[in-house]
């Protein structure tokens, strides 16, 4: 079975990522890239759908394990009786500028520190989701092939360690004293390709040297200056680490079917590129200092999104692709027998009215930025909001993605605003006079019915959806969309209403917790944990509403949930004290990072004796 989700690190090359747990075990690798067919499938199922284990042998849990400094270089050590041993984990960026190495590789580095340590590997390599056993052989005693159709792995290993092959796995066995060090790489290829030949200790030296290198210089970017900078940067890193560098698009997480409750239904792939997600991202970047980071992934959108309007998809490949057709895995017996496994996401095709708005606000804090946008994507913004005055009327899916009927949700008309005011922003910024006054009008519509349908005087809160009695955490947004200012009575009334969501100290999305946690959205059934973006969203609100205390109170509280290297998934459980959901996950750590601006901006803190924050 594979570990708890806060278990696992991410190591990546800015095209694809691998989880390895503490027990020194991959269990989660698609290759080439995020949204290609794991090889590593371990995650989901068992060691035998894909894994690959390399720790003393009969020790479980590592000892220690962190990030070398402001880098993806992974460091795990294992304390044992007889000696101790240092495992270094690390993927070479793929990334423009650097030196072409060929696909994607991970080399796992084995180092005797003090001693004398036996030491256990074993690689079981099943290519498409863990279904395939592939065609295994030995090119010589260090040096093994795996194919099966259109892939192929490679692993070679160090002198002085012989592979054991067998058609099920590879394993060896060998002893590292205090100095010693060897190295194994595993690498995918195109079935087609000659395999590259085995790299040198040199050419592995010289591998980890170049990834020491680029992350220590690009976390060096920096300009936050903060409480909680350590989380800051994590974040940041994982956000980078979850870019695919070619097209600068950022995938949700890199993993696929995780549960949003241990046995439950909702278990998706988040290994795509979410239009919700980009204002907060762009937002995230430029503040923190990346502005390269930024305007890549802004480029990114504009791409993915041209054409017809009608076509405007929630999702995309990391390429801008647009089929992603969901489907169920009944091989995989899922995370914690977790079911269905779901590739592929259906959410693509639904109607979700907020995107417009993402995409509007996206291009308008490019603009401001500096960006120069030429006349197709100014053409962009005039269609987009012709076609939205067409729409916003209808009901959707809404941000969440409901598998269930469609609804009039308060934030998809919130974000329908967003779009039409951010056309107004851009409009006299190019001075296109022609369709600001139909834009402005479009503007006053939506904010009136918004209040007066979306508001609820018995709740004294803005409710989820028209007519409904529930809350929904996406109203903590708006006074940081700009539609009511903080102070408005009605943001007030709805920062307090969230305490009907709270959950021992963090935050649903939506269902009273009164209630069990429960809703009516879809038929999917069952209860989830805490989700950890809305909790950041409520720490902003707390704040911007002047209850700073408390909204330093729920910071802490969330920075208490990341696991020991730093990562958040999408959902907690505050009561098992576990995480939930997909892993890393991007908008956890983009809120995380606007959070500590928001708090803090750039003003340099101190932590008082107690270990609490405290302004300097």
């Amino acid at each position: 079975m594979a570990g708890r989700i806060e278990d696992y690190a991410l190591v990546g090359d800015l095209e694809t990522a691998a989880l390895v747990g503490t027990d020194g075990s991959v269990d989660w690798w698609c290759a080439p890239r995020f949204d290609s067919p794991a090889c590593l499938a371990g995650l989901l199922g068992d060691p035998d759908h894909g894994s690959w284990i390399l720790a003393p042998a009969g020790n479980g849990r590592c000892t220690r394990r962190s990030y070398r400094g402001g880098t993806l270089v992974l460091d795990t050590f294992w304390e044992t009786l007889s000696g101790t041993v240092r495992i270094t984990d690390f993927m070479p960026p793929r990334a423009p500028g650097l030196p072409a190495d060929g696909g994607p590789r991970i080399i796992r580095l084995v180092e005797g520190i003090a001693g004398r340590v036996a030491v256990r590997g074993e690689l079981r390599v099943r290519f498409h989701h863990g279904s395939i056993v592939p065609w295994t052989r030995s090119t010589d005693r260090s040096t093994v092939v795996s194919v099966a159709g259109p892939d192929s792995a490679h692993l070679s290993c160090g002198p002085g360690v012989e592979l054991d092959v067998t058609p099920e796995r590879t394993s060896c066995e060998f002893t590292v004293t205090a100095g010693r060090r060897v190295a194994f790489v595993l690498g995918w290829s195109p079935s087609h390709a000659p395999p590259p030949p085995p790299p040198s200790p040199a050419d592995v030296a010289a591998a980890l040297t170049r990834t020491l290198d680029f992350w220590n210089e690009w976390a060096a970017t920096l300009r936050y200056e903060g409480p909680a900078r350590e989380a800051v940067l994590r974040s940041l890193l994982t956000l980078k680490a979850l870019t695919y560098a070619p097209t600068g698009g950022i995938v949700a997480a890199a993993t696929a079917s995780l549960p949003e409750s241990i046995g439950g239904l909702r278990n998706w792939d988040y290994r795509f590129c979410w239009l919700r997600d980009s204002t907060f991202t762009l937002s995230c970047l430029l503040r923190s200092g990346y502005r390269r980071e930024a305007l890549a992934w802004t480029e990114w959108l504009l791409r993915a999104v041209a054409g017809d309007p009608a076509d405007l998809q929630p999702l995309y490949g990391v390429e801008g692709q647009r089929r992603l057709p969901e489907t169920h895995a009944d091989w995989l017996p899922g995370y914690e027998n977790s079911q269905p496994v779901r590739f592929g996401n259906a959410a693509v095709g639904q109607f979700q009215l907020d995107i417009y708005g993402e995409v509007l606000s996206t291009v308008y804090s490019a603009v401001r930025a500096g960006v120069v946008l030429d006349p197709a994507a100014w053409a962009l913004v005039a269609s987009l909001l012709e076609y939205l005055g067409k729409r916003w009327r209808e009901p959707d899916e809404g941000i969440w993605e409901v598998r269930g009927p469609r609804r009039h949700f308060v934030h998809s008309k919130v974000m329908a605003w967003v779009a039409a005011d951010r056309a107004v922003r851009l409009a006299r910024v190019a001075g296109l006079r022609g369709s600001l006054g139909h834009w402005q009008a479009l503007r006053a519509e939506l904010h009136a019915e918004i209040c007066a349908r979306g508001w609820s005087e018995e709740q004294h809160s803005f409710t989820q959806y028209y007519g409904s009695r529930q809350v929904d955490a996406t109203a903590l947004l708006i006074p940081r969309l700009g539609f009511l200012p903080a102070g408005d009575p009605r943001v007030l009334g709805t920062v307090r209403a969230m305490e009907r969501l709270d959950d021992h100290g963090f935050l649903r999305r939506y269902g009273d917790v009164r209630d069990g946690g429960t809703h009516d959205l879809d038929d999917l059934g069952g209860t989830e944990g805490a989700f950890v973006a809305c909790t950041f969203w409520y720490a902003d609100a707390l704040a911007v509403t002047g209850r700073a205390d408390e909204a330093r109170a729920v910071f802490e509280r969330l920075l208490d949930v990341r696991n020991d290297v730093g990562l958040l998934a999408e959902e907690w459980d505050p009561v098992a004290g576990r995480q939930l959901g997909n892993t890393p996950q991007a908008l956890s750590h983009v809120a995380l990072v606007n959070t500590a601006f928001t708090l803090y901006g750039t003003r340099r803190h101190d932590r008082d004796r107690s270990g609490r924050l405290a302004v300097a």
